[in-house]
């Protein structure tokens, strides 16, 4: 009887969304488990085979991520110009072949210089992955849409860290091989199954230049409640990246916590999120966006701050709770809300400027946090974190009413 009331409600929710999204969540799976795999041990890796401090991992993640804004904005008005698709599989097949190259590359000198281009490729797929969902689901099933895509990047993440950690241990070339074989897996899919999603009303933009679609960034850059809200975005993620770039660094050089026991956090931060990631948006997504956007961004400053005065597994264990359920507000309500303040013919762009409030963050936080952990008290970088978390809560909650009347006006327009 369980079985079949479980098979029921599923079959249901399967009903609720068209089969095009279902593809795409399984693309997300399929090529965020080859991410997970290699990703969170990125820092581990770099750190132990060039025998650097966290300063100089630190320079590598900005020099990545500098050359990601390229590509995200290059994707982005690619993507709104020519569709989705092939930028899609585009940035795949980059994906796989960088990958190889990283895991065979014995300098530093060239590891710098090869993130420099691997950033301009791999990126450029990212504002076409969240403009296919706004494409495919209207606006009330955004949020949730989001929230499924999580629960699918987060199922590869409950199974990734784990078996990367096994494969770290015998050889970081595996991660490398195995990220660059699932990207394959994954461009193929993509091709195979997936359907072109720009909406038809867009499909005048192909006859415009490229200047002209690049010149299009400038209506977004105007968009001052969008960009106000990008901006407090950074200072929320610049919290949240020290997750999956200085944490397992410093559990292990501070509390000799093994690649294997942060794997093991990781793990459970994914596997709470498949576990409750649905459910949790369907219960926050009529609640004013800022004020959720708020929420969770407290429970990141709690989380992280917690790392900064617990020295035990278990409690590690607690912090990583409350920041995973931080993530699960403050993610799908932040793309679902990009989604309805952007235009549908500008979707890609505002995906691609919305990225830099990931980008920047990624870029620029863990060289600030490696500065921290290579010559001050390493505990200071999660009291920072606390009060720049603190800082995005204020932020926010000032946004609220500029946020409402901005989408009210979208709303009554859309109507006349």
């Amino acid at each position: 009887m369980f079985i079949r009331t479980q098979h029921d409600r599923l079959r249901r929710l399967y009903d609720e969304f068209p089969r095009p999204f279902w593809t795409l969540v399984i693309v997300t799976f399929i090529d965020r488990l080859g991410g997970f795999l290699l990703f969170p041990f990125f820092a581990l890796y770099i750190s132990k085979k060039f025998d650097v401090g966290m300063t100089q991992v630190g320079v590598l993640f900005a020099f990545f991520s500098f050359s990601s804004f390229i590509g995200t904005a290059i994707g982005g008005a690619v993507t709104d110009r020519f569709g989705r698709k092939w930028i899609l599989i585009f940035s795949l097949i980059s994906t796989s072949l960088s990958s190889v190259i990283m895991g065979l590359v014995d300098s530093l000198q060239a590891f710098f210089m090869l993130a420099l281009m691997v950033g301009v490729f791999t990126d450029a797929g990212g504002p076409a992955y969240q403009a296919m969902v706004a494409d495919l689901l209207p606006e009330e099933k955004r949020s949730q849409g989001f929230g499924l895509l999580r629960v699918a990047l987060n199922l590869s993440a409950t199974l990734g860290p784990a078996i990367g950690g096994l494969l770290a241990t015998h050889s970081y070339l595996l991660l490398f091989i195995a990220d660059a074989v699932i990207s394959l897996i994954s461009a193929s899919l993509v091709f195979l199954a997936l359907p072109e999603t720009r909406p038809q009303a867009v499909a005048g933009l192909s006859s415009h230049s490229m200047g002209s679609t690049f010149k299009g960034y400038f209506q977004v850059l105007r968009d001052r409640v969008f960009i106000l809200f990008v901006g407090v975005s950074m200072l929320s993620v610049l919290v949240y990246m020290n997750l999956n770039t200085t944490l397992g660094v410093y559990l292990r050089d501070t509390h000799a916590v093994p690649e294997s026991g942060y794997g093991l956090l990781i793990s459970a931060n994914a596997i709470l999120v498949v576990l409750l990631q649905f459910p949790i948006t369907r219960r926050i997504e009529s609640n004013p966006p800022m004020v959720m956007m708020a929420l969770g961004t407290l429970l990141y400053a709690i989380g992280f701050v917690m790392y900064g005065f617990v020295s035990v597994y278990v409690l590690f264990l607690l912090a990583m709770v409350i920041i995973t359920f931080g993530e699960m507000v403050v993610i799908p309500v932040a793309q679902a809300l990009v989604s309805r303040l952007s235009p549908e013919e500008m979707r890609g762009r505002y995906m691609a400027i919305f990225g830099f409030s990931w980008g920047i963050p990624f870029a620029v936080g863990p060289m600030l946090a490696g500065l921290i952990m290579d010559n001050l008290n390493p505990d200071l970088l999660w009291y920072a974190s606390g009060v720049v978390g603190i800082l995005a809560v204020i932020g926010y909650l000032c946004l609220h009413r500029p946020v409402k009347t901005a989408l009210q006006a979208l709303e009554e327009k859309s109507m006349s």
